[in-house]
C-alpha cells in the first residue's frame, strides 16, 4: 500500500516541556493505523499537529499528505484535504440539537437558508450509520457521555472523510457500542477509508489495527504489524511502559471488616421528566477495605444512583436513607457529603470534575480548602506543598503545579480528579469509571490506590464499563439493569458471563 501521509522530524515544544521528539508516521492509504503510548506520551499532541490545531510554524519537521507537502494553519484548511479528527474531549454545543451540532459550520443551506428538512433527514442517516435511534431535534446536552461521542462520529461523517483521526473514540461507550463502532471502522476501510485510532484498550487495536506505532516520553518507540494475538499485546504494553507487565491487576490479600456503607430503599425520579422512575428501590452495602463493584450497560442507572448518593447533584424526590458504621449520614448536599466521608470522582472530568481553566493546584485543593487554611485564610504554601505531593504520587505528568489542567493530557486530568477527592480523606470513595481514556501502566498505578484505599479500611464502589476490570478489581459486584439491582455475585462467583446473564434477565423483566 502507498503512504497516504508522513510525519517526519516533528517537534513540538511547550513552556517548560518537549511534547514531541523527532517523531516519525507513516500511514498507508486505507489502513487502520493504531497509535499507543502512555498518557502524556504525545499522541494527541501529533493529531493536533496534523489537523492544524497546533499550526504550521508551531512546530519542527514536515508533513506529507497524498504525496504533498502541507503547511496547515488551522482546523479547517486539513478538513478541506478531508482529514477530519474526532478528539477526545467532545467539541459539541450541549443546546444546540443534534443535527445543528452534526452540521456545524457545514450547514446544508441554499443562498444562506438553511433547509432544516434535508438537514434532519440526513442527520438521521448519518445517526443510523453509527447506531443512534435519537430524533435529530433532541438537544445533545439530553444525551449521556457515550451517546454524544456517537454524535461527534456522525459529525465526522457528514464530510467528505479521506483520513478519520478518532482520539480514543470507545472510552465513554458500553462493549456493544465498541464493537458497533469498530465494525464501522472495518466497513471505511472496505470503502477506502484510511483511520488512526489513538487507543488503551488493546483488545480493539489487536481486533482492527493494521499497524501500531507506540510513542513513549515524545518519542517514536517501534511500528510495527498488528499481530492477532497475545505477543502483539505483550510488546505494545513493553514498548508502551518500558517495561514488562505480567500482571494487569495487582495482588491484593482483601483484609474485610465491618459494614462502613449501607444504603437502603434508595429511589430517585427523572430531574425533568415527570413520572419517569431511575433508581428503583436499591439497597447495598459496603464494608471496611473491600472494592465493591457495580456493572451495568449503558442507561442502567449506576451514574444516575451514584450522583443522587453524593449530595443529591442528581435527580429530585430522593428517597432512602445512607448510614456510615451504623449511623445515618446527611448527605442532602455535596457539601454535608462530604462532611459525611463521602466522595465521588466523577465519570465526566471535563464538565462536573475540573475547572479547565484553573490550574493544578488549585484544582487539588478545590474541595478541601479548610485543609489548607488557617482562620479562613488560604496558606498557599500548604496548598502547594500538598499538590506537590500528589502530583508525585500520582505521577502527574506536568512541569509545574501551576499547569493549567485544561493544558493536560485527558489521563492526567484524571488523576487530578482523583487527587482531589483523595485529599478529602473520604471513608467511601465512589469511582465512576475511573479509568476511562487511561493508558494500561497509569491504570495499574490506579488500581494500586485503589487497593491501598482498601488496605486503610476504607471502602471503595468502582463502577466501570470494562467487566475484566471489575473482576480483576474487586471483591463483590452488584449488577444493576434499568434502575434495579439485578443481584450481587462473590469475588469466586463472578464472570461476565454471569453479569450479562443478570442484564438479560434484569431486561426482561423490565
Amino acid at each position: 500500500m502507498t503512504a497516504l501521509l508522513e510525519m517526519r522530524g516533528i517537534t513540538k515544544t511547550f513552556p517548560g516541556v518537549r511534547a514531541l521528539d523527532n517523531v516519525n508516521l507513516t500511514v498507508s492509504r486505507g489502513e487502520i493505523h493504531a497509535i499507543c503510548g502512555e498518557n502524556g506520551a504525545g499522541k494527541s499532541t501529533l493529531m493536533k499537529v496534523l489537523s492544524g490545531v497546533y499550526p504550521h510554524g508551531s512546530y519542527e519537521g514536515e508533513i506529507l499528505y497524498d504525496g504533498q507537502p502541507v503547511a496547515f494553519r488551522g482546523i479547517s484548511d486539513s478538513e478541506a484535504k478531508g482529514i477530519i479528527i474526532i478528539h477526545q474531549e467532545l467539541a459539541l454545543v450541549p443546546l444546540l440539537s443534534i443535527a445543528e451540532n452534526i452540521f456545524l459550520g457545514n450547514e446544508i443551506a441554499t443562498a444562506g437558508v438553511i433547509d432544516w428538512a434535508d438537514s434532519y433527514v440526513r442527520a438521521t442517516e448519518l445517526l443510523r450509520k453509527v447506531g443512534l435511534v435519537e430524533a435529530p431535534g433532541i438537544p445533545v446536552g439530553k444525551l449521556g457521555v457515550g451517546k454524544q461521542q456517537l454524535v461527534e462520529i456522525a459529525k465526522a461523517l457528514s464530510k467528505e472523510v479521506k483520513l478519520l483521526i478518532l482520539d480514543e473514540p470507545t472510552a465513554s461507550l458500553q462493549e456493544n457500542d465498541s464493537q458497533a463502532l469498530l465494525d464501522l471502522l472495518l466497513e471505511f476501510r472496505a470503502q477506502g477509508i484510511t483511520s488512526i485510532l489513538i487507543s488503551h484498550k488493546l483488545n480493539e487495536i489487536r481486533r482492527v489495527a493494521d499497524n501500531v506505532t507506540v510513542l513513549r516520553d515524545g518519542a517514536t518507540v517501534s511500528t510495527f504489524a498488528c499481530e492477532r494475538g497475545a505477543i502483539a499485546e505483550d510488546r505494545i504494553i513493553r514498548d508502551m511502559v518500558g517495561r514488562d507487565m505480567a500482571h494487569r491487576y495487582p495482588d491484593r490479600d482483601a483484609e474485610i471488616g465491618e459494614t462502613l456503607l449501607e444504603v437502603e430503599h434508595w429511589n430517585v425520579w427523572h430531574p425533568e421528566q415527570v413520572g419517569r422512575q431511575m433508581i428503583r428501590d436499591v439497597s447495598l452495602r459496603v464494608r471496611a477495605g473491600e472494592v465493591v463493584g457495580i456493572a451495568g450497560l449503558m442507561g442502567s442507572g449506576r451514574t444516575e444512583f451514584a450522583m443522587s448518593l453524593f449530595g443529591r447533584s442528581y435527580g429530585r424526590e430522593i428517597s432512602g436513607t445512607a448510614r456510615l458504621r451504623g449511623k445515618e449520614i446527611d448527605v442532602s448536599t455535596v457539601q454535608a457529603a462530604i462532611a459525611s466521608g463521602l466522595a465521588y470522582v466523577t465519570e465526566d472530568r471535563k464538565s462536573l470534575g475540573l475547572i479547565l481553566e484553573e490550574t493544578i493546584l488549585r484544582n487539588t485543593t478545590l474541595a478541601a480548602l479548610e485543609r489548607v487554611s488557617k482562620r479562613s485564610v488560604l496558606d498557599t504554601a500548604s496548598e502547594r506543598q500538598v499538590a506537590e505531593d500528589y502530583r508525585r504520587a500520582l505521577r502527574i505528568r506536568t512541569p509545574s503545579v501551576f499547569q493549567k489542567v485544561m493544558n493536560l493530557s485527558g489521563g492526567n486530568q484524571q488523576k487530578v480528579v482523583l487527587a482531589k477527592w483523595l485529599f478529602t480523606d473520604p471513608e467511601v470513595l465512589i469511582l465512576d469509571e475511573p479509568t476511562r481514556g487511561i493508558d494500561v501502566g497509569a491504570k495499574y498505578e490506579i488500581y494500586n490506590i485503589i487497593n491501598e484505599l482498601a488496605a486503610q479500611r476504607r471502602g471503595v464502589i468502582m463502577i466501570s464499563s470494562e467487566m475484566p476490570e471489575l473482576l480483576g478489581m474487586c471483591d463483590r459486584i452488584y449488577v444493576m439493569c434499568e434502575g434495579a439491582l439485578m443481584g450481587e455475585l462473590g469475588k469466586t462467583e463472578a464472570s461476565q458471563e454471569r453479569i450479562m446473564s443478570m442484564i438479560v434477565q434484569g431486561r426482561q423483566e423490565g
